[in-house]
């Protein structure tokens, strides 16, 4: 076999696979390396990483021992010791196990005695460190090794540091490209029919002293491995599935990114991506090869293929990155200029002083700049900058104000960002809609990301809202249900039937994670389906109280993407559980008329903790059940229209009854045929008392701004005031019927006048003695708008300075199940649609 590697890399197609140390050191997972190393193509070269917390407790040991600790740099030892016990009796029997035990003593031996020399001293260099690091991927090189052979694949333990030669810097050595290809040369032909599992992070300097590659220094060990033997991928199994659009821990749905290229890779790793260091990436783009990222708790995932070409789709931005524990700070030029660019003498002083610079604005004619750097380093870097500008600051030229801290550094990184618009329009949007204070907006320098930095408290939101806005699958909401009965039985019904449609022509995906009745709750935060809820909820035992607690519920709705509390109920109290819902940064879409009718203090408070928080409170359907009431006046008063009346007929239930009346249809069947369509609230007196349209009347007044009280709207129900105290809602039918023949007398009476009977509510902002709210049962004229009503229409007549001779009518089905729902998903969707902002 030649020796030449070009050759050598030609006719024979390497593959890299490098595990990382959960993957060999946590219980229960080795075999499954090792059957994926069985199952790999050959050849195929094996990195790997120390066993599992190995590192840190050697790191732990050298550090005892320089504070002249025995015994605590003995346990620190024992634990490793004890972790390469456990995890080779999961794979070795007991004869091999006996000889791996006795390569562990003989590997750690070198290293106590090393350690005794710091306790000694009181002193660990930088390279001493390095020395006691090594051994733990040597263990865990020698172990995989043994098992692969065990297992009938020959396998070779091999040390890395026999060929990758670096310059002498302990912690985070540069290779030698050319004299490490120098060395393996030779080596590669010894691993002919063999799979060589080599040691990750560790190699050796010219001057043969034992040095270690820094931070995912095994990932790098792979890529220059890879470059070193003309492989064309590079396979790192990990214990995440690809790299993600989001840090799992923050945004539950998020999900692995299928292709990226070198340089958005690159880009995360710059803002804070564990998964990668800048280094790692040099070999691939050097050699073209592909870094494949994929997960060995789920191997047959596709995982994350990073390479030249990237992801094809142009519009597909890849992941929002958060880099906590940082510190903001100011310099502040009180000068329009300066003798020099304050921005090169700032990052001067901060790189003298050995400070890292995440980001900032750092434009060198700048009145003020922006800087991050790590939480820890935030006062040494506030004095540097004091001591550096002391001149400027004593002539009253620049201002140093202490860091503000903690930030997170928010991150988009997208490769196409720079050939679309509004990119970073639509990233500051959507943190503004959500409340997020944006502290700085901070460039770099490339056109694949925009950053800025968040108070550290807005970090999990910030990050959630960008993931959303950005479509990186769908807009997804989560709703939590509260009320299942006609309204909300029919919304479930809604959710089935369109979810499909609302993901694939809106890019909407509403997620149902829980549903509460009068008895019973139910949550699931990856979702239920609508279909399904009726049974799984009578699957759930009644809780203690009734109606449930709907409160606990709500932490767990606010850990997910867009949380929404959705009201379908009539139920009194609710204004409780919404003012919990904007506190913990939940939208809310209401169907409810009882919370907007509560007194004017209570309901203004209301909204503005929904303001303060940025929580959107739609309730539309609190008035014309679907039709866009609330919303014409709404824009009328926004364009300065001024409303000199409304008037209209805003209960399709009492709308309904009244048609049936005018048909000769008696009182009672009349209710109870209503009732049964679903068009009254669940006891019917609340429509036939006025109550119900009184509430209408005094949301649109408030609308208006006018500071009204239920009490001041007056009522006169469609029946005697002393047939509305029965409680039962079907004894209350009943009692109806003695009311049958008057009110199909005074009916008749109304025809024959070429009436038509229809509860009217009228609102008059500027009646004389201030504005007055009227409800009760009119006869109305052929003329009036009213008339033409059927069944159980609505309709709302605007009275303004524009629409003065011709009013502005909104005019449709008022109620029932199935059109109130449907305002409500309205409502839902007109949610989404604010919050992913404009595409």
């Amino acid at each position: 076999m030649s020796s030449n590697p070009s050759h050598y890399a030609a006719s024979s197609p390497w593959c890299v696979y490098k595990f990382g140390g959960s993957s060999v050191g946590t219980p229960g997972r080795l075999p499954r390396v090792l059957s994926l190393i069985s199952e790999a193509q050959r050849p195929l070269a094996v990195v790997v990483s120390a066993l599992g917390d190995t590192t840190d407790w050697l790191i732990s040991a050298a550090s005892a021992a320089a504070r002249g600790d025995e015994a605590g740099s003995g346990a620190e030892l024992a634990q490793v010791r004890s972790l390469a016990r456990s995890i080779a009796g999961t794979v070795l029997e007991s004869a091999v196990l006996t000889a791996h035990e006795k390569t562990v003593e003989q590997l750690l031996a070198p290293i106590e005695r090393l350690l005794t020399g710091v306790e000694l001293t009181r002193e660990c260099t930088p390279a001493t460190l390095d020395e006691v690091l090594s051994v733990g991927e040597r263990i865990s090189s020698e172990l995989v090794a043994r098992a692969l052979t065990a297992r009938g694949i020959p396998a070779l333990a091999v040390d890395a540091r026999t060929f990758l030669v670096t310059d002498e810097t302990a912690g985070a050595a540069r290779v030698d490209i050319e004299a490490s290809r120098a060395r393996l040369t030779p080596l590669v032909p010894g691993w002919e029919g063999k799979v060589p599992v080599i040691t990750g992070f560790i190699a050796r300097s010219h001057q043969g002293r034992t040095t270690t590659l820094g931070r995912n220094g095994s990932d790098y060990t792979a890529t220059l491995l890879s470059w070193l033997l003309g492989a064309r991928q590079v396979t790192v199994w990990t214990d995440v599935p690809g790299v993600m659009t989001a840090d799992p821990a923050l945004v539950g749905d998020a999900y692995p990114v299928p292709r990226m290229t070198y340089a958005e890779a690159l880009e995360l790793a710059h803002f804070g991506t564990r998964m990668f260091h800048p280094r790692t990436m040099i070999p691939l783009l050097e050699s073209g090869a592909a870094l494949h990222i994929r997960g060995t708790t789920e191997p047959d995932a596709p995982g994350t293929r990073i390479d030249a070409e990237g992801n094809p789709d142009p519009h597909r931005p890849t992941s929002v990155t958060s880099l906590e524990r940082l510190a903001l700070l100011h310099v502040e030029s009180l000068r329009p200029t300066l003798n020099e660019p304050l921005g090169h003498r700032v990052l001067q002083a901060l790189e003298a002083a050995r400070i890292t610079v995440w980001g900032g604005t750092l434009s060198a004619l700048a009145p003020s700049i922006s800087l991050v750097v790590p939480q820890a380093q935030a006062e040494r870097a506030h004095a540097v900058l004091e001591e550096a500008l002391r001149g400027e600051r004593e002539r009253r030229e620049v201002r140093v104000p202490p860091p503000h801290a903690p930030v997170t550094l928010v991150t988009l990184v997208a490769e196409s960002m720079g050939h679309r618009p509004n990119v970073a329009g639509r990233f500051f949007h959507a943190l503004g809609n959500v409340g997020v204070n944006v502290r700085a907006i901070l460039q770099g320098a490339s056109s694949r990301s925009v950053s800025c930095a968040v108070d550290a408290e807005d970090t999990a939101v910030a990050v959630r809202t960008v993931h959303s806005a950005f479509n990186l699958n769908e807009t997804e909401i989560n709703v939590l249900l509260v009320g299942k009965g006609t309204v909300g039985g029919r919304l479930l019904a809604q959710l089935a039937e369109n979810a499909k449609t609302l993901k694939a022509r809106h890019g909407v995906a509403l997620r149902l994670v829980g549903v509460v009745d009068s008895r019973r709750a139910l949550f699931e935060p990856r979702g239920l389906p609508p279909a399904e809820v009726h049974a799984r909820l009578a699957d759930v035992s009644p809780g203690n109280a009734s109606p449930p607690d709907v409160r606990p519920l709500l932490e767990r709705l606010s850990r997910l993407s867009v949380p929404v509390l959705v009201d379908c109920t009539a139920a009194d109290g609710l204004e409780t559980l919404y003012a919990e819902a904007f506190r913990r940064g939940i939208h809310v879409v209401a169907a409810n008329k009882k919370p907007l009718a509560r007194p004017w203090k209570e309901c203004e408070s209301l909204h503005g903790l929904a303001r303060a928080h940025f929580r959107t409170w739609h309730y539309e359907t609190t008035v014309g059940a679907s039709l866009p009431v609330i919303e014409t006046l709404k824009n009328l008063v926004r364009t300065g229209d001024r409303v000199e009346r409304i008037e209209g007929c805003f209960s399709g239930s009492l709308g309904a009854i009244c048609h049936a009346l005018m048909d000769g249809v008696p009182l009672s069947q009349a209710v109870r045929t209503a009732r049964t369509n679903g068009y009254t609230e669940p006891h019917p007196r609340d429509d036939l008392s006025g109550l119900d349209v009184a509430r209408k009347a005094l949301i649109l007044a408030r609308e208006l701004g006018l500071e009204l009280e239920l009490e001041d709207v007056a009522v006169e129900p469609l029946v005697p005031p002393e047939h509305l105290r029965e409680e039962d809602p079907e004894a209350f039918l009943r009692t109806l019927g003695s009311l049958d023949a008057d009110v199909s007398a005074q009916v008749a009476r109304y025809r024959a006048a070429g009436r038509s009977l229809r509860y009217l509510a009228q609102i008059l902002p500027n009646a004389p003695g201030g504005p007055r709210v009227k409800v009760g049962p009119v006869a109305v004229d052929a003329a009036h708008p009213a008339t033409g009503l059927k069944g159980a229409e609505a309709m709302v007549s605007f009275f303004t300075e524009r629409y003065r001779e011709f009013p502005l009518i909104v005019r449709g089905a008022g109620a029932g199940g199935d059109v109130t729902a449907a305002g409500v998903l309205a409502d839902i969707l007109r949610l989404a649609q604010n919050v992913r902002g404009r595409r």
